[in-house]
């Protein structure tokens, strides 16, 4: 049951956000080459690497798991960009435009997610259900 990627929204949002990544850590000092840097990048690219490869499994049930590891990648890039601005690798302007590019993101792809877990209809694979009203603004 092969799906387009290039038809979920989240995925769009991905690439783009992957884009902005690589081009603001772009100066980020030479010591941090096979740190920060690569850390941030790699977990950036993770999200639609996941979204794409997840679309091209058989299962419903696979594609979820696909689904939250990107999510989860989506979350560890949140704590990498705190880390950034304290440590002054982001400016202020550079780490709320990220932020909130992230927090979209993140929006849809735990309203994706949640839509793909109810085709499943088993409750073992209803994650996202506990988050339910934790709803933010990007969910309308």
């Amino acid at each position: 049951m092969a799906r387009n990627y290039k038809t979920i929204r989240a995925y769009h949002l991905a690439y783009d956000f992957v884009l902005d990544i690589y081009e603001r850590t772009k100066n980020f000092p030479a010591d941090e080459k096979h740190n920060i840097t690569s850390q941030i990048r790699r977990a950036s690219v993770s999200i639609p690497l996941n979204i794409a490869e997840g679309s091209a499994k058989a299962s419903k049930k696979e594609f979820v798991h696909f689904l939250n590891t990107a999510y989860a990648s989506a979350k560890e890039v949140e704590v990498l960009l705190s880390l950034c601005l304290d440590l002054g690798y982001f400016s202020k302007i550079d780490y709320d435009y990220l932020s909130e590019c992230l927090d979209k993101l993140n929006a849809k792809l735990f309203l994706f997610v949640r839509n793909v877990e109810e085709g499943i209809g088993h409750r073992k694979y209803q994650f996202f259900k506990s988050f339910e009203g934790k709803r933010r603004k990007y969910d309308k």
